[in-house]
């Protein structure tokens, strides 16, 4: 294993472990003490973040077979996008920081353009 994919394994599996707890946190820490609409902008954060943790996951087995710059880029991206768009999620429901909100929609983006950049790097491959 290259150093890159096992990087990005481990960032996949440490999102997976803080988007667990994260959830049952929410399901059972916040259900009685948030409004629902505010229990559902959590649980978008986590649903967004398991579903990044996946990617991951898949950014780390391209990057074992054949390991470039865009894949690298792409990993980051999706990593730092989970933090900014589901960090911004959590962070404004337990904390009430509504401008928060406002940041939201850069992971958003950031997350959009990884999985463009994994996708141009796959179709670039020759192997």
């Amino acid at each position: 294993m290259n150093a890159i994919s096992k990087r990005f394994l481990i960032m996949a599996c440490l999102l997976m472990a803080t988007a667990v707890s994260l959830g049952a946190f929410g399901a059972h820490g916040l259900k009685k003490i948030i409004t629902p609409d505010m229990l559902s902008v959590y649980q978008t954060g986590v649903q967004y973040q398991f579903y990044h943790a996946l990617g991951l996951l898949g950014v780390a087995f391209i990057a074992h077979v054949n390991s470039t710059k865009l894949v690298n880029m792409a990993g980051n991206l999706m990593f730092t996008g989970v933090m900014i768009f589901s960090g911004s999620l959590y962070l404004l429901v337990i904390l009430n920081i509504k401008w928060l909100g406002a940041i939201t929609p850069i992971g958003g983006v950031l997350m959009v353009i990884s999985w463009v950049l994994l996708a141009w790097s796959v179709f670039r491959s020759n192997k």
